[in-house]
């Protein structure tokens, strides 16, 4: 059975809640056990997900794949581009250089109704398809024989 982290980013504490019920139900409903574990925004995501592969040690990895989930909306400084820049360039390092299966779930939008239009499991379900994206790299690693 494959085992998941969900880390997810607080700062809309109601939108995360949304993204995690997505994801959360997607992956008990394919049969894989998850942990969850929060941090203050999108920007300490990568870092996280980096933290929790190296605890895994030199044995088995403690998770097989990570969903990353989070909401950056636009304001008026150009802080909106930093954030959704690097913790996308941070979670696609980490996928290629150490080759985790990550999906990606954090919600780069305009305003407030973009972002409930995308996180809403009644509509978009954006964390249903991060945590899908999740386990369809799971399945590509297992096929190439990666742990």
């Amino acid at each position: 059975m494959s085992k998941v982290l969900i880390v997810e980013a607080r700062f809309y504490e109601d939108l995360a809640d949304e993204l995690v019920t997505g994801a959360t139900a997607h992956l008990e409903a394919s049969g894989v056990a998850c942990d969850r574990i929060s941090v203050p925004g999108a920007f300490e995501i990568p870092a996280a997900i980096a933290f929790a592969h190296r605890a895994g040690g030199h044995g088995a990895p403690a998770y097989d794949g990570y969903v990353a989930l989070g909401c950056v909306i636009r304001g008026e400084t150009t802080h909106y581009d930093y954030v959704c820049g690097e913790s996308a360039r941070g979670l696609q390092d980490l996928a290629i250089r150490d080759g985790l299966a990550i999906g990606y779930g954090i919600l780069t939008v305009e305003n407030v109704d973009q972002a409930w239009a995308r996180a809403s499991v009644a509509t978009k379900n954006k964390g249903r398809d991060a945590a899908e994206a999740c386990l369809a790299m799971i399945a590509i690693k297992q096929r190439f024989g990666i742990a």
